[in-house]
């Protein structure tokens, strides 16, 4: 019986039969073919987010190319704003949709309702006051490190732990990237990848990286994941570093330098960001090797973890850490004096605090290039009329300060 099903059901297909023809071999055969039918599709087995989603996209060896970059951004006009079932062009009732299908005891009939010639008018007007593609604006304050990317924008403290709340804490993106993982049941896998730093301002900071098949998912648990991996590092003066310091991670080597009140941040943008929320105000970085952006913030709170106090350096040398400010026509500044004598002194013939600072690394300076006219005869005549005028502008400004003090 079971064979004989099959080879109607094969029939049946090549001669493409109707429903009435089938069930009028045997009702049994007949309706065993029905239930065998396809009766899903492509339409109705996804919803219509991603049926639409499928159409407008970008496939994944597209996205590689760099095609779509600014899918995402534009939102598609709304056709359905303002809009009423049954009106348009051709109003009309239709009973079970924009009308009952029963009145009282009379059966309402499909009819034409009467001219709205304003209603048309007004959806027109609302559909012509849409654009076609509306791009969504960035505050230019809340601009990343280019444009409208997310690495170097704010994405907020970091969710709260029970009653612990990270108030007074900020957290930026440093990177922001796309990752592929082949599985074999599942082919190419992809996965966004989010490193981002958070801290106070006040010296507690950490970072971490997350990854997930979605951006927001993977920005927000790496920002939570960073606020429990905190680290309290300690600053000088609450501005800056204690001493200048070399660090390394892989290839990548930092070359760190204190630097005075007004100074600002000069350095990479990772460590720019990083100083940011960390407290750091003025600072000076140099890189060599890879720029890596895990490297470098990996090498740099490495740097910033194993500094020296003034203190500590005075009892390990058994010296006094003295330091002389340019700010204040070089008044020396006595910042740690030793407690207690070393058993190993360090020879103060060899004493040199940047040497010992940086590891006894030696941070190459290339010489100054200095124009081919330099020692002319006229250039010595410039810098002659103009030493009168040396440093007047800033004393103007210090004179004007000082008499609104």
């Amino acid at each position: 019986m079971f064979q004989r099903s099959v080879g109607i059901f094969n029939k049946a297909k090549s001669v493409n039969w109707n429903y009435s023809q089938i069930l009028s071999l045997k009702p049994n055969v007949g309706i065993q073919y029905l239930l065998c039918l396809r009766n899903t599709s492509f339409f109705n087995k996804l919803p219509a987010e991603d049926i639409w989603r499928g159409v407008t996209a970008v496939s994944n060896a597209g996205k590689k190319r760099g095609r779509g970059k600014g899918s995402g951004k534009k939102v598609a006009k709304d056709l359905n704003k303002g809009q009423s079932l049954g009106l348009g062009k051709n109003s009309r009732v239709w009973p079970g949709l924009n009308s009952p299908v029963l009145k009282g005891y009379e059966l309402v009939h499909s009819q034409k309702m009467t001219d709205s010639n304003d209603k048309v008018n007004g959806y027109m007007k609302l559909r012509d006051s849409m654009s076609n593609f509306k791009i969504m604006k960035l505050n230019p304050i809340d601009r990343g490190w280019s444009g409208s990317k997310m690495p170097g924008r704010s994405i907020g403290p970091p969710d709260s732990v029970g009653e612990e709340e990270f108030s007074s804490f900020d957290t930026r993106v440093l990177e922001n990237k796309i990752v592929f993982i082949m599985k074999g049941n599942m082919g190419r896998k992809r996965r966004y990848s989010v490193l981002s730093v958070t801290g106070n301002g006040n010296g507690l900071a950490g970072f971490a990286t997350a990854k997930a098949p979605e951006v927001r998912t993977a920005l927000r648990k790496s920002k939570n994941r960073a606020g429990q991996k905190l680290i309290n590092i300690n600053l000088c003066e609450n501005r800056t570093i204690y001493h200048d310091f070399y660090t390394a991670f892989g290839k990548t080597k930092i070359y760190c330098f204190q630097k005075p009140d007004g100074y600002g941040l000069i350095c990479h943008r990772a460590i720019q960001t990083i100083c940011k929320v960390l407290g750091i105000k003025d600072l000076y970085a140099k890189i060599e090797g890879s720029t890596n952006v895990q490297h470098i913030v990996k090498a740099f709170f490495i740097g910033v973890m194993q500094q020296r106090s003034y203190q500590y350096i005075a009892n390990e040398t058994n010296l006094y850490v003295v330091q002389k400010q340019k700010a204040k026509s070089g008044y020396t500044d006595v910042k740690a004096i030793p407690h207690l004598p070393s058993t190993n002194p360090y020879n103060a013939a060899d004493a040199d605090y940047m040497h010992f600072t940086l590891g006894n690394k030696i941070v190459l300076k290339e010489n100054k290039i200095f124009p081919f006219y330099f020692n002319s005869k006229g250039h010595q005549l410039y810098q002659t009329k103009e030493e009168r005028f040396r440093n007047q502008a800033n004393v103007r400004l210090r004179d004007l300060v000082n008499s609104y003090v």
